[in-house]
């Protein structure tokens, strides 16, 4: 049976939120992080809240997926580059280009470091043509730095509530993909 770390960006995702709406039919094959710092994120408040929803399900489950939404995907990456537990898959939604104004904008000093570097998970990196807060080419090398298998989906802006995905049929599709790897 496969589990899923729900891992979202900056104070959560609401209850139209495709991730939201992921977490409430897999039950309780899911866990939600829970940092102290959703609105003013902390690194490692949020790695080790990570580590806390994966201890939750290992007992529980077979396998562990993350589903990564927005600066989400920059806790999963920093908690992937530093865990021993294996083997692991993520899926990354919309990561925000961390040299952008955006996220230098609503993050703290100890996300400001972060850098792309080589996971040692299987990864698919999901990003929309049109996201304010990520240029698609930009995220294409995020993929490319990771070694995320690499989606674009035209129009979706951030991937977010506001994108109207409901629940988001395409991403379940490259869900199931980095599954099936």
């Amino acid at each position: 049976m496969i589990g899923y770390v729900v891992v979202p960006g900056i104070d959560g995702s609401d209850d139209a939120h495709w991730q939201s709406r992921w977490e409430q039919a897999w039950g309780e094959r899911a866990v939600r992080i829970e940092p102290d710092s959703w609105s003013v994120p902390e690194l490692d408040d949020w790695v080790q809240a990570i580590e806390r929803g994966v201890g939750l399900l290992d007992p529980r489950v077979d396998d562990i997926v993350l589903v990564a939404h927005s600066l989400g995907c920059w806790a999963v990456a920093e908690w992937l580059a530093t865990t021993t537990r294996r083997p692991l898959r993520a899926f990354l939604v919309a990561p925000p280009d961390p040299s952008g104004s955006a996220f230098r904008s609503v993050v703290t000093a100890s996300f400001l470091g972060v850098s792309a570097r080589p996971l040692p998970s299987a990864t698919v990196l999901v990003a929309s043509v049109d996201d304010p807060f990520c240029d698609v080419d930009v995220a294409r090398e995020l993929g490319r730095r990771w070694g995320s298998a690499f989606e674009a989906v035209s129009a979706g802006g951030h991937l977010n509530s506001a994108s109207g995905l409901g629940d988001w049929p395409r991403g379940k599709e490259a869900l199931a993909r980095l599954i099936a790897r």
